[in-house]
């Protein structure tokens, strides 16, 4: 049977030999693509949906991908290339030991958004934390996202799902005295100036155990953020901070001044006792070979200092919103400290020690209360 010719790249529809119908759709570059049906109507529907579908851009040659083999391309091409290697090695997991697994059979074209999100929910029952398949989420999300340019799909199914609700814990750093007192505690651990330059600066574990000698300058009291460390498939390795603004020179107190000097003079003291086992990473906080801290072994260390000192347990990263916190009670503007820690929006510093602000507007309170008792 003849074809029934329609419009200009708008495909045409005839009955084979085998009693089937096909529905042809010009593409561009000359080529075609065929859609088949047991009836007229089968075939001329999807004719309608291909039509559709060039209509939105999208690439009617990808043909049957799915989702496995897109992610794949994805990693290769565009995540591996654009982001930090700690990144990519955690993308590669979620899309290796979750994703694939779950979703990576099906036709990326036919993936909905109720496969997705029964994919969320079974992670969720299955004992992942919200956190977790949140993360999750988002890597399919930024993958589909890419999709979507590439005219892979009409649109990202995983934006219209749901991730599962996880409770924000408040922060609970150490007070002031608590943190006095930690300091007074370990000021003869061999970790001792590794915490108080971590209370005193608010810097990140990794930027912590990758900050170098030449970064220091004790004559002025400042450092300067230059690398991270991060273990990427198991090997220490320094890359670049995490953010353009957290690349950054920060002035010390006086008293971390004086636990780098001791720092100092400690390694100095370790690397001749190595002596031929140093290994010259040039790391102000190191083991006593010279090699990058494991931070498993320092948090550990860390809590067990803790326990014995009678203060309440920490993660190493509450050091952090420890100095957040002293800052803040300290009377320093908000915009300064987001520059100290590194956050690459105010609202991200404000938004995390919102927590902090009764207490904050009662000093502010007191102190109104006795500017306009001067003149009683």
């Amino acid at each position: 049977m003849a074809a029934k010719r329609r419009g200009h790249h708008e495909g045409t529809i005839r009955q084979r030999a085998d009693g089937r119908w096909e529905a042809q759709v010009s593409m561009p570059r000359g080529k075609r693509k065929s859609y088949y049906g047991k009836t007229r109507r089968e075939a001329q529907d999807k004719l309608r949906a291909a039509l559709r579908d060039l209509d939105a851009g999208l690439d009617l040659a990808a043909g049957r991908q799915t989702v496995g083999q897109f992610l794949d391309r994805w990693l290769a091409d565009v995540a591996k290339p654009s982001v930090r290697p700690s990144t990519y090695e955690s993308y590669a997991g979620h899309v290796r030991n979750h994703l694939k697994p779950a979703l990576g059979h099906i036709q990326l074209a036919k993936l909905t958004p109720q496969q997705v999100q029964t994919m969320l929910t079974e992670k969720t029952a299955a004992g992942l934390s919200p956190r977790t398949v949140q993360y999750i989420r988002a890597v399919l999300r930024r993958a589909l996202g890419q999709a979507m340019k590439w005219g892979l799909v009409a649109r990202n199914v995983a934006t219209l799902t749901e991730p599962p609700r996880s409770a924000k814990k408040p922060v609970q750093p150490l007070t002031a005295e608590q943190a006095r007192a930690f300091l007074d505690f370990t000021k003869d651990d061999r970790l001792g100036p590794l915490f108080h330059v971590a209370i005193t600066t608010g810097l990140r574990q990794g930027e912590l155990f990758g900050l170098r000698w030449p970064d220091v300058d004790l004559a002025a009291g400042t450092l300067t953020v230059r690398h991270a460390l991060q273990r990427i498939n198991g090997k220490p390795t320094l890359v670049a901070p995490k953010t353009d603004k957290s690349r950054r020179t920060v002035t010390l107190p006086a008293s971390a001044v004086a636990a780098l000097r001791e720092q100092r003079k400690r390694q100095l003291q370790e690397r001749l006792l190595a002596g031929s086992r140093w290994q010259d990473w040039g790391l102000v906080f190191a083991s006593t070979i010279g090699t990058p801290l494991e931070p498993t072994n320092v948090t550990h260390r860390f809590q067990r200092l803790l326990a014995d000192a009678g203060l309440p347990r920490q993660r190493f990263h509450d050091l952090r919103h420890c100095a957040a916190s002293l800052l803040l009670a300290g009377g320093v503007p908000l915009r300064t400290i987001m520059g100290i820690l590194g956050h690459s929006q105010i609202s991200l510093t404000a938004n995390t020690y919102t927590h902090l602000a009764p207490a904050l507007e009662r000093d502010a309170a007191a102190a109104l209360d006795a500017v306009l008792a001067v003149g009683e």
